[in-house]
């Protein structure tokens, strides 16, 4: 990505995801914001108003899997419940509660009501609690775990088997059912921080896929601030066959960055060092190669059935649910 635009990836990185160290080490008023975003994360990630709006929608699923048990979704598979599918001919052994006895007076011939089946959906969420996250106003990390807690609660609500994990705890996802495990599910993401011991992509999703057997919708939110790739990773959960959506969360000060001068850039996640002198020129070629890797990964998600979804972490939960992912079918 980088090197096609003739631009060294490990600098581009360095200097895309750690502006917020040079910007926190030379201003005060960086500091104070710094301070405000940790307490702004003490908030509810919800709203009660968000949640009344959230218990209205629904996940859908591009793919047909089976459920583990009841739900509130209907299947394509015939089973129980209030909504009616077709007939077919009576056999010995079949539950004679569900012979359609009008038909018979009119046909003098047995036949049998079936039902769409109604079963729970796999909803799987896990989001890059890497340092790099920990960036922007409000941060990319907390913007993350506001869009997996809503995609969440709406699952909880229709009765689907919801399981959370972050990088960090991938090995051991939170799982919950029922519109009653909200507050523990919430909990959950309004505990976790970012953390300096995070997994790289590829070692979580690797673990990710040991610990989740299982079928269904996984999201994953990531800044794909990782040297070592998104590839593999990304890879691993397509031979699952699962339907992937991909929410790329960059910050406004990350897609157009206002440093200038010259500056010392340290890597957060790895303490990489960079020197670099930010001047117009050199901020149109980060610009330009931040376009072309975005363009790639999107590339990427398309050319194999993954949903990738761009997200600024300035944006407003409510118009990315009720437009973005409605018009990308993940919810209805």
């Amino acid at each position: 990505m980088g090197r096609r635009l003739g631009y060294n990836w490990n600098e581009f990185r360095a200097f895309c995801s750690l502006i917020a160290d040079v910007a926190m080490t030379n201003s005060a008023e960086s500091i104070n914001a710094s301070i405000a975003r940790g307490s702004s994360a003490t908030e509810a990630i919800l709203s009660p108003e968000m949640m009344a709006k959230l218990e209205r929608m629904e996940l859908v699923s591009r793919k047909i899997f089976r459920g583990r048990m009841k739900g509130e979704r209907r299947s394509k598979r015939k089973g129980q419940s209030v909504e009616f599918a077709d007939f077919r001919n009576y056999v010995a052994g079949d539950d004679l509660r569900f012979i359609d006895w009008n038909l018979f007076a009119r046909m003098d011939r047995l036949y049998l009501k079936l039902f769409l089946e109604e079963e729970d959906l796999h909803f799987y969420t896990l989001i890059d609690d890497s340092m790099s996250m920990d960036f922007g106003e409000p941060s990319k990390f907390q913007v993350a775990k506001q869009i997996a807690a809503s995609l969440a609660y709406i699952g909880l609500c229709r009765g689907d088997r919801v399981s959370i994990s972050t990088f960090t705890s991938s090995a051991s996802p939170i799982v919950v059912r029922g519109r009653s495990s909200a507050h523990r599910m919430l909990g959950f993401l309004q505990n976790a921080p970012c953390s300096d011991a995070s997994p790289t992509m590829e070692e979580s999703v690797r673990r990710f896929c040991l610990k989740n057997t299982g079928k269904g919708i996984v999201v994953m939110i990531t800044d794909l601030m990782s040297k070592t790739g998104y590839e593999t990773a990304l890879k691993m959960l397509v031979a699952r066959e699962m339907d992937i959506y991909l929410i790329h969360i960059l910050s406004p000060e990350e897609l157009k960055p206002t440093l200038t001068g010259d500056l010392k850039l340290l890597d957060c996640e790895d303490r990489d060092m960079r020197e670099v002198s930010v001047s117009a020129t050199l901020l149109e070629r980060y610009e330009q190669t931040l376009n072309g890797f975005i363009e790639q990964a999107r590339s990427f998600c398309n050319r194999r059935s993954i949903t990738y979804v761009s997200v600024r972490s300035d944006q407003d939960i409510d118009p990315l649910l009720n437009e973005y992912l409605r018009a990308r079918g993940l919810v209805r």
